[in-house]
């Protein structure tokens, strides 16, 4: 069902760029989802704050030290924001053509603003980047995962000549679990996450003693950033930084 599903997709993608030409998803102008000029106005460098706490100010989103009493993930670089003034913005916008209207091409734009926020910051240069897995019955409906797509992105780019591994594998979503978007209780949400994620045990060489940048699109309560980097550190991960478009 969800071959024939992610068939007629394509079918109609086809179809409709036919007869509908692609255009900038905020200007419209033809040509590309999001022309140059749309797309270097979106900021990146928004003011970091604590991911946990979200009231202390601090440099690349790193953990401040109360929290990092409780909490192993060492920061989470927070690329732009989600909304201004109360509206959606244009990346809002991207991210949901991106992950809902299925148009993985948006990771180019996508992992353009990623790579802009991380080399705008101070934060070490990863040994290895590790996407935020999908469950396998989501990866199906959607038909990509759209962290391991920006992974690929980062990695060819932000240290052009040095080889950096996106170990795609390396962390498993054995649950299928409801969507963080769907649940407003922190607790809850922190509930709904526990014990979901695993690692292969092939993969531990790659992560021990190194630092591991942690991708996905957008954070809400954090919860799936921590109980991922909480794996990473299980398995003798040094340094465990998140990196996110925005935080919803």
């Amino acid at each position: 069902m969800f071959v024939i599903r992610r068939k007629l997709i394509a079918i109609r993608k086809e179809i409709l760029d036919t007869l509908f030409p692609i255009h900038c998803i905020s200007c419209k102008k033809y040509g590309d989802w999001v022309c140059r000029d749309c797309l270097e106005k979106i900021p990146v460098d928004i003011p970091q704050f604590c991911p946990i706490c979200k009231r202390s100010v601090t440099p690349d989103g790193k953990t401040c030290f109360e929290c990092r009493k409780k909490y192993i993930i060492d920061g989470v670089l927070v690329s732009s924001a989600y909304k201004s003034n109360g509206e959606k913005t244009l990346l809002a916008k991207i991210v949901h053509y991106y992950k809902y209207r299925f148009i993985s091409e948006l990771n180019i734009y996508l992992g353009e603003i990623l790579k802009k926020s991380l080399l705008n910051s101070s934060l070490p240069l990863p040994d290895a980047i590790v996407p935020v897995p999908l469950h396998s019955r989501r990866l199906r409906w959607r038909g990509f995962n759209q962290s391991e797509m920006l992974c690929y992105y980062l990695a060819s780019r932000i240290a052009p000549g040095l080889e950096i591994s996106v170990l795609k594998n390396a962390l498993i979503r054995k649950k299928y679990t409801i969507p963080q978007m769907k649940i407003k209780n922190r607790r809850q949400r922190e509930r709904n996450l526990k014990g979901v994620f695993l690692m292969e045990r092939k993969f531990i060489s790659g992560i021990k003693g190194k630092n591991i940048l942690l991708v996905d699109d957008i954070a809400t309560t954090g919860s799936t950033l921590f109980e991922c980097a909480k794996v990473l550190k299980k398995k003798g991960a040094k340094k465990v930084y998140g990196i996110v478009l925005a935080r919803e």
